[in-house]
């Protein structure tokens, strides 16, 4: 419990800087629109490219016998793939709504 309490005391200006950006960040999805959710969120899921790019670079320098790396690095690369495609499918199915259709 001494542990917990001096990691705390050490970083307490940082778990203050998580803890506001967790109510911004509340705040913030909040108060966008329904309409613009699921395109944003498509959009923020197509970032997690540079999420793939780190993984991939995490498990290049990884030493041969680091298990815990090439493991967490490769479930990053899978996680971070289906994240980005999944953003892109979103973000085609909402484009398919818009479109005419064919008779």
């Amino acid at each position: 419990m001494e542990q917990i309490l001096q990691f705390i005391y050490d970083n307490k200006e940082l778990i203050t800087i998580v803890i506001l950006s967790i109510f911004l960040g509340i705040e913030v999805i909040g108060s966008v629109p329904s309409v613009l959710h699921t395109p944003l969120m498509s959009g923020a899921n197509a970032i997690h490219g540079v999420v793939i790019i780190g993984a991939i670079i995490v498990m290049g320098e990884a030493e041969a016998d680091n298990y815990v790396a090439l493991v967490l690095g490769f479930l990053a690369v899978i996680l971070g793939t289906l994240n980005v495609v999944g953003g892109f499918v979103v973000t085609d199915r909402m484009l398919e709504m818009f479109k005419k259709k064919k008779k």
